[in-house]
């Protein structure tokens, strides 16, 4: 029984420990007070956005945390923490996380902190992350400044072009008639 107990212990720490290393958007929050339903309802929305929503064992996520070089995490496994990894846009989980929790009559879950590739972020911190555009959004406004110039051009000639054409059609029409 004990080694039974002590191999899933072994199984989490692997699993938790390649899950820190592979992260792009970790967020530490504290969902105390949160109804199963509640962080079923949470959980299914960061689902949809490619967002895991775990609760773990402060003591095997430490162990995890050093053993994936990620010793900066430890300090944040206090309390009851559930952890939301986001594995492509660094930004989702936090602005999925604020929404829920503004929506919440409770306010629930709070957010504690965050690690972006590499940075701590406290709560303050990560609080202004979630008002950041995703990364998808900033990409798309980024070509839209870039190809609202060229845009411009093309009205541009494409009236260069059309003044040229009735101009022609003109000078036709005056031959003609003419003859």
């Amino acid at each position: 029984m004990v080694k039974a107990v002590r191999e899933e212990k072994k199984k989490v720490v692997e699993e938790l420990t390649e899950k820190f290393r592979k992260v792009k958007g970790l967020y530490f929050t504290d969902y105390k007070g949160l109804d199963v339903a509640s962080i079923t309802e949470l959980r299914r929305r960061l689902r949809e956005q490619g967002v895991e929503y775990r609760v773990v064992k402060n003591t095997l996520a430490r162990i995890a945390a050093k053993l994936a070089g990620r010793e900066e995490l430890t300090e944040f496994f206090r309390g009851p923490v559930a952890l939301a990894f986001g594995y492509e846009d660094p930004i989702v989980p936090v602005k999925i996380i604020k929404e829920f929790s503004d929506k919440h009559e409770k306010k629930l879950p709070v957010l504690k902190a965050g690690w972006i590739e590499g940075r701590v972020f406290d709560e303050r911190e990560v609080k202004l992350l979630a008002k950041i555009p995703s990364k998808e959004k900033l990409m798309q406004d980024a070509i839209g400044a870039l190809m609202s110039p060229m845009f411009g051009v093309v009205g541009v000639l494409q009236g260069l072009i059309s003044g040229l054409v009735f101009t022609l059609e003109a000078i036709k029409n005056k031959k003609e008639g003419g003859n």
